[in-house]
């Protein structure tokens, strides 16, 4: 079974799941869910971009902050969502939306 096939563990306050034993911050869970999947749009843009210019530490440099704003936008990254007003939620991944839609 794949890593993405398993079900994933929570925490009991649904803050952070936990993967392989390691606890990552989980995305926001008032995220629209169009809006969670242009997010993961990016940052599968971004991880492949990454991969794809190895060698190249401005095309890897510039892959790496795609990935930095599609999980900031997400909530995994930056500001936790949970201290966030609902306000602050969406500003966060609509500048986030705005910024990686700007992007090449």
């Amino acid at each position: 079974m794949s890593r993405a096939d398993r079900e994933v563990e929570r925490t009991p306050d649904g803050r952070w799941v936990v993967v392989d034993g390691r606890r990552w911050r989980a995305q926001d869970p008032q995220l629209p869910a169009d809006v969670r999947e242009r997010l993961l749009h990016h940052l599968g843009v971004g991880r492949h971009g990454v991969r794809a210019a190895r060698g190249d530490d401005a095309a890897v440099a510039a892959a790496r902050a795609r990935v930095q704003l599609a999980k900031t936008g997400l909530g995994e990254r930056g500001p936790t969502w949970w201290e966030q007003t609902d306000d602050e939620r969406r500003a966060r991944w609509e500048d986030a939306l705005a910024a990686l839609d700007d992007l090449p």
